[in-house]
This record gives C-alpha cells, structure tokens and sequence, in this order.
C-alpha cells in the first residue's frame, strides 16, 4: 500500500486523509494548528459530519492514520502528498492562494531526492495552478528530487462526504505526464467509477464548471420561482414536472433561499474573476451570482410584508448551517438574514442543531434556544432557514399556541402549505401560493387537526 501525505487537514483534507487510510495505505495528515492536531490524534473529529468521526477513530486506532505539524513527518518518504488546504475568495473575487504557495514550499524544502514524489493537488485552484506549483517545487527541492504534479479536483458534498469518498460520480486527474495520472489512478483502482485523465488545465476547469453549473440551476428555477410568485403558478410543480424529462433531471431544482457554503459562492466569483481577467464576459455567472443575492433580500422583503414592520418584530430562525448535516457557516444564507433583520430592529431567536456555536459570536444580541419550540415562543414570525429532518416531524400546533403571532415563512419549502394553513398559519414559501390561516373548508381543517 502507498505511504501518502495530507497537507492541510480541513474539510478536504481531513476527508481525503480517512479515504486512503481505510484503504489501508498509510496515510498521515499535516496541519498548522497543533490543538486540532492533538484532537485528531486521539482519534476525535474536528467537523461535524455524518460518519467520519467513526472512520477517523478506526484507522487511528488501526494505526493507519496518524497526524503532525510536521511536514518532514508526512512527505519525506512518502509516495504521494496531497494538498488540501483552503482557498478562500480573494477581496477581488479570485481565490487567495497564499496557503496553497505556503504548502508547496513547505512540500518541496523535505522532499526525498533520488525518488519520485507525485504531488496532487485536491483543492479547489485557479486554471494553471499546477504549473505554479509544479515550479515553487522545483525552486525549494534538491537538484536530484524527480517530482510530478496531478491535479485531481474533489467532489464532495458536505453532509455527505463519506458517501461520496466511497461512490463517487467520476474520478478526474490532469497530468503532464500520463504515467503520474495513472500512479494515482491506482489508489483508486478499488472504486468503480468512470475515470478521466486529461491536461491539469482542463482538470482544473472541470472542478469550476461543475460547481458553476450546479449553482447556475439553482438560481435558474429560483428565478422561477419568483416569476411563479407573481404569476400564481407553484413553482414545486413546476420543477417536478421540468424534471421529468430526462434532458433536465430533478437535481438541484428545489427553490429556496440560494446557494451557500464553501464552495459554490467562491468557486462561481473565482471563475468569473477568471474570465474577466482573460477578458472574457461571464454573462451567466454574473446572474447567477446576482439572482443569488437577490433570493436572500426577496425573503426579507416577502417577511416585512407578512407582519407589515419588521421593527420591534420577534422572529425564529429555523437553521443556520448553510445546508443540513453540517456545521458549516461560511457563506450561509441565515447570517445575511440575521444582519438583515438586526438592521432594520428586528429581534432574533434561533435554533440549530448543530451550528449555534458558530454563529453566537458573530451576533452577541440574538437569543440561540434550546430546541425550535423554544425559538417560536412568543415569536411574531417563524421563518425556516435550514430544512434539517428534526424539523419535519415538529408539533406544529404546539409552535402556533406558543407564538405571538402564527406567520410561517418556509425558506425551503419543506412543509404543504395547505396542512400549515390549516393549522392555523399564514403561511408564505418561496414559489409557491400563499396561504392565510385557516383558509381551508372547516371539514379538511379537522382532518389536519386530528393528524
């Protein structure tokens, strides 16, 4: 089995260091901050997602998996060496790749010489990445260091990222020298998926335009569904019956309150950036990026309408993640919303099962409850954020008695508004009919009642 280093030991890395070691290859994973290493070390997971941590116990008790700061540790013997650090979104819109130029210096000063070393790169990088790195390795390594650099573009989805280690789609490598992409090829070879080995140009840009294009159907029937807004239609409808036809599909096609997270934002302004530098003009993914935001302030316009101020108004937040099953908030939609309402005297209640501790120092003036009943007491507007499965199955009779006022804003879509209406909500979602309370004949209202 192949002796493999990570460096950086975020999301990605983190991910990709478990994958390989429960494949049994030896793996060891590099980061600079020594108390998440310590923690990791003792076989304890960092981020919250499904079925990780169980997988980094195992291979750290197996002895497979081991972390450092060191990265003499991880790469001076190793096969393959990972780079996994994070991009962020640059003050301009392109990506900040000072962890990435930081990692490949340090990757080169220990390289071993005499022996071949495949780099590859993981993260999320600009076209033509992997030439600048294949060039910072050069400058630091010794004369006789042999090295070669594949891209190798992940693909995984937060809240899901052990299904997806395990079945991916398709495994995509870009290489300049054929037999480097088929090295790395090998410590796939267990997985059965498409494989597709092309120019690390092209890797590279594969990563950006899927997450462009996914992220591109999300503002597409989210401006559907404001369209269905004005015109009466129900956009759910609407985009089950679009995908149906299989030229479409159903993916990505539920309306909301936009795209977040770690990766479509920044991914979608970097390849923009890109193509405004090489004096392109990335029509597309200005609207995508602009219907995006144009979701978030919708929903604050939709709930000032709903209760006619929002000063003095007390309003739960259903979520804060930027999806379900993850404690990620970077570029989540409910701290937008959260600004938004604190700006115009709005007080805040909120609930998340996983992501409050996040959040709680970013907006020292909003109460975090204990559980969703908690956030809707006394509340004037209930406004679902992150559709979380603990929120499908909530006594939504006993929400309505403990409020103030029982307005529903459904940011997901999660609920039937007829059944919510006839709970006694007025209730507003995002392409779909409003709905005032009990606006249902008498005979269905005890029907949902007595459910």
């Amino acid at each position: 089995m192949a002796r493999i280093g990570v460096i950086g030991c975020g999301y990605v890395g983190l991910s990709t260091a478990v994958l390989f070691a429960n494949l049994g290859n030896q793996v060891v994973g590099v980061d600079v901050d020594h108390a998440k290493v310590a923690q990791m070390q003792n076989g304890l997971c960092p981020v919250f997602e499904p079925g990780l941590s169980e997988l980094l116990e195992r291979n750290v008790n197996a002895k497979r998996l081991q972390f450092t700061t060191d990265y003499a540790v991880a790469v001076s013997d190793a096969d393959f060496v990972f780079i996994c650090v994070n991009t962020p979104m640059g003050p301009n819109g392109g990506a900040d790749m000072r962890y990435v130029r930081q990692a490949a210096r340090g990757i080169g000063r220990v390289l071993a010489p005499d022996r071949l070393t495949v780099v590859v790169n993981k993260s999320t990088m600009p076209i033509g990445s992997g030439d600048m790195i294949h060039a910072l390795l050069t400058d630091e390594a010794a004369d006789s260091t042999r090295i070669a650099v594949v891209s190798n573009p992940e693909f995984l989805r937060e809240g899901s990222a052990v299904h997806d280690m395990l079945h991916p789609d398709r495994i995509v490598l870009g290489a300049a020298d054929r037999a480097a992409a088929e090295a790395v090829a090998e410590l796939y070879k267990s997985f059965a998926a498409p494989l597709l080995i092309t120019d690390r140009r092209t890797a590279e840009m594969i990563k950006y335009a899927s997450n462009a294009f996914l992220a591109a159907r999300i503002s597409f029937i989210n401006e559907v569904a404001h369209i269905c807004d004005v015109l009466g239609a129900d956009v759910r409808q609407v985009a089950e019956g679009m995908g149906l036809d299989k030229r479409i599909g159903p993916h990505f096609l539920n309306a909301g309150i936009g795209f977040g997270g770690s990766c479509f934002p920044k991914d979608v302004m970097a390849l923009e950036f890109m193509a405004e530098e090489a004096n392109c003009h990335p029509q597309l993914l200005h609207a995508v990026l602009d219907i995006n935001r144009d979701s978030r302030r919708s929903f604050i316009r939709k709930l000032n309408k709903m209760l006619g101020a929002l000063e003095g108004a007390t309003i739960a937040l259903w979520g804060l993640a930027f999806k379900p099953d993850t404690d990620d908030l970077r570029e989540a939609p409910s701290l937008e919303i959260i600004r938004d309402l604190l700006m115009r005297g709005a007080i805040v209640r909120a609930y998340d099962p996983v992501a409050m501790e996040g959040t709680r120092a970013l907006f020292p003036t909003v109460t975090f409850c204990a559980d969703p009943y908690e956030a809707a007491t006394g509340a004037d507007a209930v406004t679902l954020i992150t559709d979380w499965n603990e929120f499908k199955g909530l006594d939504l009779e006993r929400v309505r008695e403990s409020m103030h006022r029982p307005t529903f804003l459904d940011g997901r879509n999660l609920y039937d508004p007829h059944e919510i209406a006839a709970l006694g909500f007025t209730y507003c979602g995002v392409g779909v009919p409003s709905y005032p309370a009990a606006s249902l004949p008498t005979s269905q209202l005890s029907r949902f009642v007595a459910d």
